[in-house]
């Protein structure tokens, strides 16, 4: 029974050799993504360890009041830099077509009648067909089983015209979320949840085909702000596959210094304190108070909670995990909820779209 879960990681080992090497090959030039975005290539920032002897060297530091007299935060705007972005892809996606007559696809299946789920759905069609990504949807009834996810994927996984495939998270209790992803051929996991993937995410010397999109999208806000990355003190609260994990990484990987906050942390309070960089995946509204932040900390705000508001047009609105009236007082720079990560997870998916077609292509 061992045995049997292991081949499909071992079918797709074979990519390793690509995997390795995809972020230097002529089908996705060094150019390509300095013109869309910003952040580095993993590779490109790849570095042995040399310790050296403790220094003296002292931080400027800020007391709370003195910060919060001097400064309001700085509003980072995710909107209007996943516009730039989402620009840009289509004008290369224009391109695509008129040199050589194809464009990028992506197919995305959603399983049950989530009110979220097809609302972030609705918005990478919307946004697909905005910068001109011909996109397949599957809708699959909330009680359909592992086989019928299985088959749709295989068939998009053959599908020559589809560069990009995505099951929409989460899932229903009853399919087996890691199975599910394991089946979509690793050169199309736009979405970047595919266990070679995130291996190769994790280890130095490697460069996933694909970095989970939220992620990615919130390094480029941060590498757009300019925020410095290298040696700050980065806290990440939630840990799941889908944000969590992955930022945790992908900040090791800018030379941060991580910790990961959970259920299970003991005075998380004290632990966010010391961040310089603060990431909040954990799906609970204001969870993060003013008493929790470090004078200057910029903060990127992944929760996206729903709350009742009777004079909002559909009776609740959205806030973060960050208590934004009081954060604001005493970070240097935040950003916003709604408007902030949400439209930057998007455009991300527009690139690792756009990026898996000109390697399928070889279009340069």
């Amino acid at each position: 029974m061992g045995g049997g879960r292991m081949l499909p990681i071992l079918g797709a080992f074979r990519h390793h050799i690509f995997l390795r090497t995809s972020s230097l090959t002529a089908s996705t030039p060094r150019a390509f993504t300095s013109q869309i975005i910003k952040s580095p290539s993993l590779l490109s920032l790849d570095l042995s360890d040399s310790w050296s002897s403790p220094s003296k060297q002292s931080e400027q530091s800020y007391t709370a009041e003195e910060y919060s007299n001097n400064c309001i935060a700085k509003i980072i705007d995710g909107k209007a830099i996943a516009e730039n972005i989402r620009s840009r892809i289509a004008s290369e996606v224009s391109r695509m077509k008129e040199l050589i007559g194809h464009v990028p696809g992506l197919a995305v299946i959603l399983v049950g009648q989530r009110r979220d789920s097809q609302t972030y759905v609705r918005n990478k069609i919307i946004a697909s067909e905005e910068v001109g990504i011909k996109i397949k949807m599957i809708s699959l009834p909330e009680n359909c089983d592992e086989c019928e996810v299985c088959n749709v994927l295989c068939r998009f996984n053959k599908d020559p015209s589809i560069h990009g495939v995505l099951v929409q998270l989460p899932l229903p209790q009853h399919l087996d979320e890691a199975k599910i992803l394991n089946v979509i051929n690793v050169e199309k996991d736009v979405d970047g949840f595919h266990p070679v993937n995130m291996g190769n995410l994790a280890m130095q010397g490697m460069e996933p085909l694909f970095i989970p999109c939220t992620p990615k999208g919130c390094i480029e806000l941060l590498v757009q702000s300019g925020v410095e990355i290298t040696g700050k003190k980065a806290v990440v609260i939630g840990r799941s596959n889908i944000v969590g994990l992955p930022m945790s990484l992908l900040l090791q990987r800018h030379h941060a210094t991580v910790t990961v906050v959970h259920d299970f942390t003991k005075k998380p309070e004290k632990i966010t304190r010391e961040a310089d960089i603060l990431v909040t995946a954990a799906g609970v509204a204001n969870l993060v108070r003013g008493s929790w932040l470090k004078p200057g900390v910029v903060i990127v705000d992944v929760g996206t909670n729903p709350i009742e508001d009777r004079r909002s047009e559909h009776g609740y609105r959205l806030i973060g995990d960050v208590c934004l009236e009081e954060a604001i007082r005493t970070a240097s720079a935040i950003t916003p909820v709604p408007g902030g990560v949400g439209p930057m997870t998007v455009a991300m998916l527009l690139y690792n779209t756009l990026l898996s077609a000109k390697r399928a292509f070889n279009f340069t």
